[in-house]
């Protein structure tokens, strides 16, 4: 029998189709393997599909300290003084870099990453949403963050977010019954991770989530899911795409130095939630803008009062207690004695630190395997950051 040329093309197409998935999957299955993981969280579009953000025009490079600082040796924790310098090893710093008044006063990239390095951000993506939701609602094309979340995606209305307020999904307290669990194979955030490196769809995947845990707005509990629901509602609200958001509101006008990119899903839906990529120093850029309470060179970006708002303790109590022990904004958290700082944090180490009293702005990447394994699901691992950060900015009064 014989084949034609169109079939043989056919067959060509659809296996190179197949390949890219099953390649994805494969870096997916060992993005955080201990060899290759520094490597991987600087090359995050060879495991996922992606969206590129160039670079902004009006480019702005940040004014570098010629009075460059040393960090402090050693930082507090638990009534024992620790190294900084051995913290940073320990966990497995990627980069760091240190901003006062606007300026840059330290910067060290580590592990054979460089300065032009994209970072993958995980939920410091969060964050970023939430300033542009800031932005939305000044707008009015957010009316109120009363409204249900129904109200601009009628589709989630044959879910589990059926009615529930646009407030209670920023304090990640929707009340959707959804494993966070990292370490367990069939937890829904790593179910959705594989459908997000096979190519399927994450708005889909968020119309299926049925189950209710408890009322909305009674508790808070870590949902990364909620932050791509408020994606959707953000995309038929502004009737852009959150990369198109993005970009026009905040990327443009804080005159990024790289590029940058959103992982996405098969359709080309950004992965709000944790998949934005850019270098150490424009992550430090979105801290600077939150410092400064939402301006940047003469322009009130973000809303004054969002600011405010976004990152103040004013969540709903956690449902753990015991294990969830900061406190919480518009996916913004806050560090337990906070004296007005709060931070955007990622798993596996990504933090960006702002302390406005102290005029400085922390980010600290990294690929620590061990983030997850402290017994604590990270949370020791957060307040000992914190309290080294703390030390930091303390240092350079």
């Amino acid at each position: 029998m014989k084949i034609s040329g169109f079939f043989l093309l056919l067959v060509a197409i659809l296996a190179a189709f197949n390949h890219k998935k099953i390649t994805n999957l494969v870096h997916v299955l060992n993005l955080f393997d201990e060899g290759p993981i520094v490597q991987n969280f600087s090359h995050m579009r060879k495991a996922f599909y992606f969206d590129e953000i160039p670079a902004s025009g009006g480019k702005h490079t940040w004014p570098v300290s010629q009075n460059p600082v040393e960090l402090p040796e050693l930082y507090s924790w638990q009534g024992k003084n620790k190294s900084v310098s051995a913290y940073l090893d320990e966990t497995r710093t990627t980069s760091l870099l240190v901003i006062k008044n606007g300026e840059i006063v330290y910067e060290d990239y580590r592990l054979g990453t460089g300065q032009n390095d994209h970072r993958i951000s995980w939920s410091m993506a969060k964050s970023f949403l939430s300033a542009m939701f800031g932005v939305a609602v000044d707008e009015g094309k957010i009316k109120s963050l009363d409204d249900p979340v129904t109200a601009y995606v009628p589709e989630l209305s044959v879910s589990a977010y059926n009615n529930v307020p646009i407030r209670d999904v920023l304090y990640m307290a929707s009340g959707v019954e959804f494993d966070e669990d990292y370490l367990d194979f069939h937890s829904d955030i790593n179910k959705m991770g594989r459908i997000l490196a096979l190519g399927g769809s994450m708005d889909k995947f968020a119309i299926k989530m049925q189950e209710v845990a408890r009322p909305s707005g009674q508790n808070r509990q870590y949902v990364s899911i909620d932050t791509h629901v408020l994606g959707m509602v953000l995309r038929n609200a502004t009737k852009q795409s959150n990369k198109e958001y993005l970009i026009e509101k905040l990327w443009n006008k804080l005159g990024s130095e790289r590029d940058a990119y959103y992982l996405t899903d098969g359709n080309g839906i950004a992965f709000v939630l944790g998949g934005l990529n850019m270098t150490t120093r424009d992550y430090a850029r979105f801290g600077e803008l939150f410092r400064l309470q939402g301006q940047w060179q003469g322009e009130q970006i973000i809303p004054k009062e969002w600011v405010s708002e976004s990152t103040a303790n004013s969540a709903p109590p956690p449902v753990d207690p015991v294990n969830d022990t900061f406190g919480y904004g518009y996916q913004w958290w806050v560090p337990q004695n906070a004296n007005g700082d709060f931070f955007a944090g990622g798993i596996y180490g990504q933090f960006i630190y702002v302390n406005p009293k102290l005029h400085t702005v922390i980010v600290k990447t990294s690929a620590h395997r061990g983030f997850r394994n402290d017994g604590n699901f990270g949370r020791d691992v957060k307040h000992e950051t914190i309290e080294m950060f703390r030390a930091i900015a303390n240092s350079l009064n």
